[in-house]
């Protein structure tokens, strides 16, 4: 008998909220999240508080059994398009000791009233929690790279340890050159951050997608320190590159958003700040910790790359998100095939590097 078989099966219902619960579903909400085996900040009430979402209508879906919590989902509109999550983040979790499948179907369920006629809607999970459920519903399972995920729960040395060997003496060399990392405490600190983040923003060394976030939505969302943390690497007094983290007490930290000077990268700020992050984390108990990616930057930290799985619905008509795609992957495939110069050439016009 395998484990969902000895699970008991239970019939759920669902709830969506818009905006910060109440006293009581916030109770049943946070004693979900101590069940859940790696709660992230996107899953947790203080996902209304981010100044991020505000125009983008972010929502939350909860699976309730009786007046319990079994599993959540959160996402956001683009125009008529729905998101759970990102390539790069999760934001799905059920109850690991109840019935997951009547949890997903509940999700399911409110997350399909919630979308409306929204033409597309995708969910973005971890492969510790396939949604089956979805998929019977028609949802398209794709696996995307996924992150670099650490366990801190070895501790810092033994996570040291796992580095790189050119990562380890990046780290010592920035230590080396003067460069100290601190955890913004004042209202200075994030003006300061702001100005490197504008700074790196505005760098020819890269195009980056989006508009800068304003000075008043980057302080908001910075004073959030129940789930986030900013740390500056300075330099004789001045910050020259900044980190991001988010995180959900005793459970994911999550890197977010990176900036630095382009004059003082061969300082290697970053490689320590991720270092400072972790030493932090693994501090304050958190488990595990997800890099938001996989490039090679973040493959020398160690750890094990984790595939995230999207399910995407494509409810335009002929499904033209499907075959668009479909076509992207039929090209990359032929764009492989040519020599690399060329390859690299064509994958410029098209817009993918």
């Amino acid at each position: 008998m395998d484990m969902a078989d000895g699970l008991k099966k239970a019939t759920m219902d669902f709830k969506i909220l818009h905006g910060f619960p109440s006293a009581d579903l916030e109770r049943s909400w946070r004693d979900y999240l101590a069940r859940a085996e790696f709660p992230s900040h996107y899953n947790t009430p203080e996902y209304f508080l981010e100044p991020y979402f505000t125009r983008r209508r972010p929502f939350a879906v909860l699976a309730f059994e009786g007046d319990v919590v079994r599993g959540v989902l959160t996402g956001l509109h683009e125009e008529n398009k729905v998101y759970c999550g990102l390539p790069s983040r999760p934001q799905i979790s059920v109850d690991p000791t109840n019935d997951p499948d009547a949890a997903q179907r509940a999700l399911m369920e409110g997350l399909l009233s919630e979308a409306g006629p929204a033409e597309l809607i995708s969910v973005f999970t971890w492969p510790s929690l396939e949604l089956s459920v979805f998929a019977d519903r028609g949802f398209r399972r794709r696996q995307l790279p996924g992150n670099v995920v650490l366990d801190l729960s070895q501790g810092a040395d033994a996570v040291f340890k796992q580095f790189s060997k050119d990562r380890r003496r990046n780290i010592r060399f920035a230590e080396k050159n003067g460069i100290e990392v601190q955890m913004a405490t004042t209202p200075q600190d994030i003006v300061e951050a702001y100005e490197v983040y504008k700074a790196w923003r505005g760098t020819e060394r890269k195009e980056l997608p989006g508009t800068a976030f304003t000075f008043e939505v980057f302080e908001r969302a910075a004073q959030l320190t129940n789930n986030r943390r900013l740390f500056l690497a300075r330099l004789s007094g001045r910050v020259i590159a900044i980190n991001i983290f988010r995180l959900c007490p005793g459970g994911l930290f999550e890197s977010a958003a990176n900036s630095s000077l382009d004059e003082f990268m061969h300082l290697k700020p970053n490689e320590l700040l991720q270092w400072r992050g972790i030493e932090w984390a693994c501090n304050q108990g958190l488990r595990r910790h997800s890099l938001g990616g996989s490039h090679h930057f973040l493959v020398r930290f160690g750890g094990t790359v984790v595939p995230i799985v999207r399910y995407r619905l494509d409810c335009s008509w002929l499904k033209k998100h499907d075959l668009r795609e479909a076509v992207r992957e039929v090209s990359r495939k032929s764009l492989r095939k040519m020599p690399p110069s060329i390859e690299k050439t064509l994958r410029r016009l098209l817009g993918e590097e």
